[in-house]
């Protein structure tokens, strides 16, 4: 039984690929309706719990009343049949109606719809830009991904539950009180326009003051994560007071927001207390004084008193049930700003996968400038045959690294375009593009997870053979077997930390080459691939870096010009340009930009006036 109604949604469900709603209303609509009939059945199962739950008050009266009018010893057969459906009502209908409740909210929507909105809201971000992801705390998109789900299926369900509780409960009092007398309802009448007015002046506020006490916890959150996720420089640099008093003052935010949550709801409830005060007390007296009258009986002034009474506890639960649902409303409108956000790098429509054939690369007039004026690349010109390797060299800030994120498409061109094998990489899937590039980037950082885990990244299907010869050929076979984690797992089976901080940096470097090994990509960007390498280790693995790039495209970049003066060409930036051209032999006799960074590298005079333009490389 569990398991089918575990089965009613599917968490994992494959979401429409587009960004969700940005306004709070249609957010809701977007994924409560791929999930609609089983909050239809929670809806109506919830109108036979709210039904039966008040006829258990009718039912106190009508004992009352039955008792009062009949003999003792003609009670059962009088009202035999009467009691026989009380009875069935309260033991078999009620528990049968609230453990079907139960199941559907807890087996089928609790842990499926809370966790397919995770999924889907995580299959949209993962696939954001990677300036999305440099604008933001890693913690906070986590943390905003996380809750937004558990806020939107709690307030539903509160939505769901509360709907048929307000409208039988307080809908069947004033008909059976007005049955009674008309004069018994007044009260009820009276308490509920000012409970609904209570409730239109707190709840909107609740709802805003939820919304920024949820922001204040998110970046306090990211705050937290950024520290932790960069231990080891708060360290270095000795600044934990610093990093202290950083997340103290997003505390600080976080706990003056949640004070004025806090505030709001001590007065909601104080102002609800009262009114409900004045209820049992005003419907109380009247009944009594309309039963001195001899207008009602006895039974109305059981009916009267308990479910008023059973109205002042469920007035309370629907309080904290309506204020639950707009905090949650305001925690859900606070993921809506990050998760519901454009993607800037999109797939065209119909974008078909790159074929490489020849791997040949060009660039036409490229203008690139991260969105700031001036700068980075304006109007490039390069082709690169299929074949060739060519090393990038230049001084800082002369657009290298630019030049190799706008290959892979990490972000679009502002203008002209880039032709791999004839094709426009903005037509082709991004997906595509990057599974036909390899690349070792100079930052290189692995996944917190197993070396074979980080190295199938190259290749998921690759055999096990095919894992150790890569690993063979990037010299890192030595290492790998030594390695233990915290947890006792060895070798291959060794969780690297986060970043790959449990290994050393040469270490990482020759993870990350041989899982570019292993991926066998046509085209091969080495970004600084040696730079964390000593000299007797760069020299180890050279053999097998000449090995990896024989017939692919190469673009090399490189503070070591030694490592790239055997390229086929060298290419040297500066300010976004292309400066000069040629192999090293023919850079070196020009006597330009190339040969004074030669001259540097290889302890030569670098004259005073040309410090300042021959700056480090980056």
């Amino acid at each position: 039984m569990f398991r089918w109604f575990e089965s009613l949604i599917d968490a994992f469900k494959e979401p429409v690929d587009g960004m969700p709603p940005q306004s709070v209303w249609r957010f809701y609509v977007f994924y409560l309706r791929q999930v609609w009939p089983v909050f239809a059945a929670a809806l109506v199962v919830g109108f036979g719990v709210a039904l039966v739950e008040v006829s258990l008050f009718g039912f106190i009266g009508s004992i009352v009343d039955m008792a009062k009018g009949a003999p003792v010893r003609d009670f059962f057969r009088l009202h035999g049949n009467q009691l026989l459906w009380m009875g069935f009502v309260a033991l078999i209908a009620r528990p049968v109606l609230i453990g079907l409740h139960d199941l559907l909210v807890n087996q089928a929507i609790v842990p499926n719809l809370t966790n397919r909105i995770r999924w889907q809201n995580h299959r949209y971000v993962i696939r954001q830009s990677l300036g999305f992801f440099q604008n933001d705390y890693a913690g906070r998109i986590a943390n905003r991904i996380m809750q937004t789900s558990g806020a939107l299926r709690e307030s539903a369900v509160q939505i769901v539950d509360a709907i048929w509780y307000v409208a039988i409960y307080t809908g069947s009092a004033i008909v059976m009180f007005a049955k009674a007398d008309y004069w018994l309802a007044v009260p009820l009448i009276v308490w509920l326009v000012a409970y609904v007015a209570t409730l239109r002046y707190f709840v909107p506020r609740t709802k805003e003051r939820s919304w920024r006490q949820s922001e204040a916890r998110s970046r306090l959150m990211g705050r937290i994560v950024d520290g932790y996720s960069n231990i080891l420089t708060l360290k270095l640099f000795a600044h934990t007071q610093r990093e202290e008093q950083y997340v103290a003052d997003a505390m600080g935010e976080q706990i003056k927001r949640m004070r004025a949550m806090t505030r709001l709801t001590t007065a909601m409830d104080a102002t609800i207390t009262t009114l409900n005060g004045f209820l049992i007390v005003g419907t109380s007296a009247l009944a009594l004084w309309l039963w001195s009258q001899g207008k009602v009986t006895v039974g109305a002034i059981a009916l009267s008193t308990g479910l008023v009474i059973r109205i002042n506890n469920m007035s309370g639960w629907i309080m904290w049930v309506i204020n639950g649902i707009f905090e949650n409303m305001g925690t859900v409108q606070d993921g809506i700003e990050t998760i519901s956000k454009p993607r800037t790098v999109q797939d065209r429509d119909g974008a078909m996968p790159l074929e490489v054939t020849e791997g040949g690369v060009r660039f036409e007039d490229i203008h690139f400038h991260y969105g700031k004026k001036g700068g980075v690349i304006s109007g490039l010109n390069l082709t690169v045959r299929g074949g060739e390797k060519i090393g990038v060299v230049g001084p800082s800030g002369a657009g290298k690294s630019t030049l190799v994120n706008v290959l892979l498409r990490l972000y679009d061109l502002e203008g002209g375009r880039i032709l791999i094998d004839g094709q426009d990489i903005a037509q082709v899937a991004q997906e595509s593009l990057r599974a036909q590039i390899g690349v070792v980037t100079q930052d290189t950082s692995l996944l917190h997870r197993s070396i074979r885990d980080n190295l199938l990244y190259g290749r998921p299907d690759a055999s096990e053979a095919q894992v150790v010869d890569a690993v063979r050929k990037a010299r890192a076979e030595e290492f790998i077997p030594q390695l233990v984690d915290g947890e006792g797992r060895a070798g291959y089976d060794a969780h690297v930390g986060e970043r790959g901080v449990k290994l050393s940096g040469g270490q990482r470097q020759r993870i990350a080459i041989a899982r570019v090994l292993l991926k066998d990509a046509p085209i091969l960007v080495l970004d600084e691939a040696t730079s964390a390498l000593d000299s007797d280790a760069e020299a180890a693995i050279q053999d097998s870096l000449e090995v990896l790039m024989r017939g692919k495209t190469v673009i090399a970049i490189a503070h070591r010009l030694s490592t790239i003066a055997r390229m086929d060409r060298l290419v040297v930036m500066d300010k976004g340009q292309i400066v000069e051209t040629g192999t090293h032999a023919e850079l070196i006799a020009r006597g330009g930009l190339y040969a004074r960074l030669w001259q540097r590298q290889t302890g030569g005079f670098v004259a005073a006036e040309d410090t300042a333009e021959d700056s480090a490389l980056a």
